[in-house]
């Protein structure tokens, strides 16, 4: 009898440690409370306060924000790698206006159509083609 195996079943679900909260957005939460304590301890309170909502505020957003389906740490790594790197290149060409003009009166005088003729296919081509296919190669309309 062959040995059977357990197949974890939800994998991409994250362990909570009170409630909703995960380990990932404790420790975030953590790591920005210790922030805002140092700020305390070393700013007035207008600087105590601005410190507040800027590391509190991106916290929370690190923490609990979903984008996509896909936490905003991710969602940030995606932009600047599509930054860095992009994929996608976009050839936005400007032409001035005698570039246009110049085409224009290039394209008006002697510019000629070429008629593309359609081959048609012969029966016994198609024949070959259809054995050839159905064979697997095995069939050569040559030989």
């Amino acid at each position: 009898m062959p040995q059977q195996f357990v197949v974890p079943q939800f994998i991409d679900v994250e362990d909570k440690i009170f409630g909703p909260v995960t380990v990932r957005q404790f420790l975030i939460l953590v790591v920005a409370a210790g922030i805002v304590f140092i700020m305390y301890r070393l700013l007035d309170f207008i600087g105590f306060a601005i410190s507040l909502a800027l590391v509190g505020g991106a916290a929370l957003v690190l923490a609990f924000v979903k984008i996509n389906g896909q936490p905003f740490h991710y969602f940030l790594l995606n932009i600047t790698q599509t930054r860095r790197n992009p994929r996608l290149r976009i050839w936005h060409k400007e032409y001035s206006a005698q570039e246009l003009e110049f085409s224009r009166k290039l394209g008006t005088e002697d510019q000629m159509e070429e008629k593309v003729v359609a081959k048609r296919a012969r029966p016994e081509h198609i024949r070959d083609l259809s054995l050839l296919v159905n064979t697997g190669g095995y069939y050569r309309p040559e030989e």
